[in-house]
């Protein structure tokens, strides 16, 4: 049985496997997956919740003005025995660390210089 295509879209994203990974244990407030992902504003976390939970791979739930996001782990199958595999894999942290810099929006954050009179001789 394979994927559904609207999951494989899903999993296509580093952002939303990031997401879906942060939530895969734990539930966890929008507020909480944001602050994880430091380089990306609120809304755009906020869209990529909205296509998890399209696609049928997490579930949300309101308390009180704060929306609480959990992975539906059985919508994947199999492949989330092959997620979790990847997410231990230590090349799978670089190579996920690469694809969100290049996908990363915006200016870079720039290098501190030293004053001319600080630097080392």
């Amino acid at each position: 049985m394979s994927p559904e295509p609207a999951v494989l879209s899903a999993l296509a994203s580093p952002r939303r496997r990031e997401i879906l990974r942060l939530v895969w244990r734990d539930e966890l407030s929008a507020g909480a997956i944001h602050r994880a992902m430091p380089d990306v504003t609120f809304g755009a976390v906020s869209l990529q919740l909205r296509s998890l939970e399209q696609a049928g791979l997490v579930e949300s739930r309101s308390e009180k003005q704060f929306r609480f996001y959990r992975a539906r782990r059985a919508a994947l199958g199999p492949a989330g025995a092959m997620l979790e595999q990847m997410w231990d894999d230590a090349l799978w942290r670089l190579k996920l660390t690469a694809e969100l810099e290049q996908t990363r929006r915006g200016p870079r954050p720039r290098r501190r210089r030293e004053p001319k009179n600080l630097k080392r001789k």
